[in-house]
């Protein structure tokens, strides 16, 4: 019985094999999965985001600005301050499917 499996990714499948490998990178580093973690629960500024993960502001601030560069965060204004959020439910679905497959 021949076995043979013969599959050849189409450019479309190689661009979004690339995104998707990307992303989870982006999403593997602890301090940018930390961020994730506590935007999950709402809006938050560079300082609250600093004391949740006991890490300096240039840390978060760096960390802030890769997520923003994979479109995993976005921006707006609380006043005076910036504040940062969850782009969109896509994170917050990954998020959660990921709690659920470490949980079994």
């Amino acid at each position: 019985m021949n076995h043979e499996f013969h599959f050849e990714p189409t450019a479309q499948h190689k661009e979004e094999i690339d995104k998707i490998a990307k992303l989870y990178k982006v999403l593997g580093e602890k301090n940018r999965l930390g961020i994730v973690y506590a935007l999950e629960k709402g809006k938050r500024c560079v300082h609250e985001l600093c004391c949740y993960l006991d890490a300096s502001q240039s840390l978060i601030s760096h960390q802030l600005k890769v997520l923003r560069e994979a479109k995993i965060v976005s921006t707006s204004r609380r006043g005076n301050e910036i504040v940062y959020s969850l782009a969109d439910e896509h994170i917050t679905k990954l998020l959660k499917i990921a709690k659920e497959h470490v949980a079994e």
